[in-house]
């Protein structure tokens, strides 16, 4: 388990790379370069941590908290403001204890993401991972207007070893749901997983929708644990973050499932949507392979980002 998780990490640490050339290679200059820590030092490290997809608010938080650490600890030095620096990040970063809960009870995993994000593939990712744990999972598939997602969805299930509940393209998606809990509940089932809408051209419609599952599930599952996910494309940077906003106005997200981040220099988006929305994100994915969508540690993801061990 522990050579796995070394594994994952190192391609993490890979698929941090641009993010890392973006934003730490930018920093460290600033570190080494400055002899004083004034001004100037505080908008070149600003500067760098924005264009890194930071966001303006997280990095306005993580330099004012260098600031007040600068001026409690008497630093001097600004070499010594690395160490500070990454201490803040990933203190805003922390999940705390009950991130999983969904996976120690029976639970309703709803997941939310307009199309090409990996909606799907996260979803066969997850799915595959509770079943190693032992649990008995049914997926539903409930995003029933995208053109063969069910059949995606399809070949997920009989990837990860696991029940699909599936209706005609164009279904009512409630009425997928409806007899995915149906299913879950005379089965028996520890989790359902639902793919459900993620088309945001029409933000009315999508929002109705959402709302009807979400009643639909109080009405007909109200034991259940709630979990609701939204997938997010790491590569998008800022664009996420406006996603996951309009995401949050339809139904009350619990966790963002972050993909595709061994092919962007936008990595700090991670920092910026669990900083600014409060919203942590639970998973990450970093390429295509089943294990490639690991649960997220606040610890390994700054350490990879930037390449330390403390």
């Amino acid at each position: 388990m522990e050579e796995k998780k070394k594994g994952f990490f190192s391609r993490l640490a890979a698929g941090l790379s641009k993010t890392r050339e973006n934003i730490v290679s930018g920093m460290d200059s600033i570190f080494s370069g400055f002899s004083a820590i004034d001004e100037d030092f505080y908008e070149e490290l600003e500067e760098t941590l924005i264009m890194g997809d930071m966001g303006i608010q997280t990095t306005m938080a993580v330099i004012e908290d260098l600031k007040k650490q600068v001026k409690e600890q008497h630093i001097k030095d600004p070499a010594r403001c690395r160490q500070v620096l990454i201490d803040s990040i990933r203190e805003k970063m922390d999940l705390g204890e009950n991130a999983y809960e969904f996976e120690n009870r029976k639970s309703v995993v709803l997941v939310i993401g307009v199309n090409g994000v990996g909606k799907t593939t996260s979803i066969g990712k997850l799915a595959d991972q509770l079943k190693a744990q032992g649990k008995r999972v049914i997926l539903a598939a409930a995003d029933t207007f995208r053109a063969a997602a069910i059949e995606q969805l399809s070949e997920w299930a009989n990837r990860a070893g696991v029940e699909l509940i599936s209706q005609k393209e164009g279904s009512d998606p409630a009425a997928v749901i409806y007899d995915a809990i149906s299913a879950a509940k005379s089965r028996n089932a520890d989790v359902l997983i639902c793919d459900t809408a993620g088309r945001l051209h029409n933000k009315k419609n999508l929002m109705e929708e959402l709302k009807k599952i979400n009643r639909l599930i109080d009405k007909e599952f109200p034991e259940a644990y709630r979990e609701t996910l939204v997938v997010l494309d790491g590569t998008t940077g800022q664009n996420a973050l406006v996603q996951a906003r309009q995401f949050m106005e339809a139904a009350q997200i619990t966790g963002i499932i972050l993909t595709k981040l061994d092919g962007t220099a936008k990595g700090g988006i991670a920092v910026a949507i669990q900083s600014e929305l409060g919203i942590p994100v639970k998973y990450v994915g970093v390429g295509e392979k089943l294990d490639d969508l690991q649960k997220f540690h606040s610890r390994d993801f700054v350490n990879a980002l930037f390449q330390t061990e403390s």
